[in-house]
C-alpha cells in the first residue's frame, strides 16, 4: 500500500462527491402535465432533498432568475443552467476570485474572500438589487433560485448605513485571529449587514425566493452557511455583543462597529433593527432546500478507502476546536490502532470532517488545515517509535486553506525527517502559525487548485 497516495486519492474521492454541478442536476427536474409538449411553459419544476419535494407550478411563474454567493456558486450555477436550459431567464452569481466557470445566461462576478475589499460590496449592490442588475423589475410571478455556497458572507459584504467597508474589514481581521468559530464570526457579520441574517430576501420580495444551499457549517446550520442571506435569524444584537466580548476584541473594534453593536443590544427608541426573525411575514414566500454537505463528502472518502483495502471508519463530521489541539486527538487515535488494533483493525483509514480553528501567535502564513497537519508533524517527531506507520492529511475540499494555494498538507515519520535534514524546524514554524513556508519547502503541500464546491475539511489518518 502506498499511503501518500492512498490518502489523496480518497480526499479527491471525498471532493468529487460534492461537485455542485451534478449535484443541483440531480435534485431539480421539471415534470411536464399530461399531454403537454416538451416545449410548454406549463408543468411542475420539482427540487429534491432526501425524502423531501419542494414543488412550483410553472403556470403560475413568468420567470426564473438565478442569484448566488459563494465559492461554490459558479458550479451551482453551472447545473443550474443544465437542469433548467431555456427555462432560465438569467442571473448574477458572486464567486472567489478563481473559482469561475464557463456559463450561458448567468453573469459571474468574482469577489474577495476571506477579507472583503471593494469588489464584495458591488457584488453585494447587485444581489440587493437584482432586478436592476437585471434590467428590469421583480414581480409575483418570478422566482429567484438563490444558490448559497461557504465563503458567501465576505464575498457579499453592504455595511449598515454608518459603518465603512474597512470597518467590516477591521472587525473580520479581528474575528479570524481571535479563534472565533465561523458561527460567532457570521453572528456578528450578520448584524453589520444589509444583506445577511436574512435580508436579502427582504431585498428580493414581492418575488418567490428558493434558496439551495451546499452546507460548509458544522451541523449544517442554515442561517449559518454565507451568514444566511436569505433565511431567518435566530441571534441577536445582544449575542454579537457577547461574543466580541468572550474574545476580548470589544476595545479593539472600530469605533463605529462598537457603538453600533452597543446600540443594538441596548435598544429602544432609535436603535438599530434587528435582522428578520422566524416567523417574520417576509418568509412567506421563501423555501430552503439543503443539497450537499460534509456528511457526503466523507462516505464517498469511506468508500474509496474500502475499495483500496482499508477497514474505514467515519469519526464525526463535527469536529471543531483549535487545530493544534485537535492534531494531537488524531494522533493518539493513530497511535492506537498502530499498537493495538483499536478501534480499527490495521490496514486503517480513520476519517473525519469539521471545521477548525486558528488563534493566531505570530505573523507567519498558512491555515487551518496546515497548520493541523504541522502539528501532527511536530508530535510525531516528539514520539516517533509509535509513530512510524501513520499517514495524515488534513485538507479544505473547497482547494484553499486560509490565504493559500494550498488545500492543505499530507505528513507521515518519512517527511518529518527529511525536514529535519534540510534545516527545518517544524516546532518553530508551529510557534508563529508559519505552516505554508514549511510545507513548501518540506514537500507537504496538498495542491489542487480551487475545487469550486465547499463543504468544510477532511481530515484522513491511514495506519499501515
Amino acid at each position: 500500500m502506498h499511503a501518500k497516495a492512498d490518502a489523496e486519492a480518497i480526499f479527491r474521492a471525498a471532493v468529487t462527491r460534492v461537485d455542485p454541478a451534478p449535484m443541483i442536476e440531480g435534485a431539480i427536474r421539471i415534470e411536464l402535465d399530461s399531454g403537454t409538449g416538451a416545449g410548454s411553459r406549463g408543468g411542475t419544476l420539482v427540487i429534491s432533498s432526501g425524502m423531501e419535494e419542494t414543488r412550483y407550478d410553472l403556470g403560475s411563474i413568468d420567470r426564473i432568475f438565478a442569484a448566488g454567493m459563494g465559492k461554490a456558486t459558479a458550479r451551482m450555477a453551472a447545473g443550474l443552467e443544465r437542469a433548467l436550459g431555456e427555462r432560465l431567464s438569467g442571473g448574477i452569481v458572486a464567486v472567489k476570485e478563481g473559482h469561475i466557470e464557463k456559463l450561458g445566461c448567468i453573469r459571474l462576478m468574482e469577489s474577495a474572500h476571506p477579507v472583503p475589499d471593494e469588489r464584495s460590496v458591488f457584488a453585494a449592490s447587485a444581489m440587493l438589487d437584482l432586478g436592476t442588475a437585471l434590467g428590469t423589475r421583480l414581480t409575483e410571478r418570478d422566482l429567484v433560485i438563490v444558490l448559497v455556497s461557504g465563503g458567501g458572507s465576505s464575498i457579499l459584504c453592504a455595511p449598515v448605513s454608518g459603518l465603512t467597508l474597512e470597518d467590516k474589514i477591521g472587525t473580520t481581521r479581528l474575528l479570524l485571529a481571535s479563534g472565533a468559530t465561523i458561527n460567532e464570526v457570521n453572528c456578528v457579520r450578520k448584524h453589520l449587514s444589509a444583506v445577511k441574517g436574512g435580508r436579502l430576501a427582504s431585498a428580493l420580495a414581492p418575488a418567490s425566493v428558493l434558496t439551495l444551499i451546499l452546507s460548509d457549517v458544522i451541523g449544517d446550520d442554515l442561517d449559518a452557511i454565507a451568514s444566511g442571506p436569505t433565511v431567518p435569524d435566530p441571534t441577536t444584537f445582544h449575542d454579537a455583543l457577547e461574543i466580541v466580548k468572550r474574545y476580548g476584541i470589544e476595545e479593539k473594534l472600530p469605533p463605529p462597529v462598537a457603538k453600533y453593536l452597543s446600540a443594538g443590544a441596548a435598544g429602544g427608541l432609535g436603535a438599530p433593527v434587528e435582522t428578520p426573525k422566524p416567523g417574520d411575514p417576509v418568509f412567506n414566500r421563501t423555501k430552503t432546500v439543503l443539497v450537499g454537505t460534509n456528511r457526503l463528502a466523507l462516505a464517498a472518502a469511506e468508500a474509496e478507502a474500502r475499495r483500496r483495502g482499508y477497514h474505514s471508519l467515519i469519526l464525526s463530521s463535527r469536529i471543531a476546536g483549535e487545530a493544534r489541539e485537535i492534531a494531537l486527538v488524531y494522533l493518539g487515535i493513530g497511535k492506537d490502532i498502530a499498537a493495538s488494533d483499536f478501534p480499527v483493525l490495521k490496514p486503517a483509514c480513520i476519517i473525519a470532517g469539521g471545521e477548525t480553528t486558528v488563534t493566531l501567535r505570530g505573523g507567519g502564513k498558512g491555515g487551518r488545515n496546515q497548520e493541523m497537519a504541522l502539528a501532527f508533524l511536530a508530535a510525531l517527531g516528539r514520539s516517533p517509535k509509535d509513530g512510524s506507520g501513520l499517514t495524515f492529511l488534513s485538507a479544505g475540499t473547497d482547494g484553499n486553506d486560509g490565504p493559500t494555494d494550498a488545500a492543505g498538507a499530507l505528513v507521515d515519520l518519512d517527511l518529518y525527517r527529511s525536514a529535519i535534514a534540510a534545516g527545518l524546524d517544524p516546532e518553530a514554524a508551529l510557534a508563529t502559525n508559519d505552516s505554508y513556508p514549511f510545507f513548501k519547502e518540506s514537500g507537504g503541500l496538498v495542491l489542487t487548485g480551487p475545487t469550486n464546491t465547499n463543504v468544510c475539511d477532511v481530515q484522513i489518518i491511514i495506519v499501515r
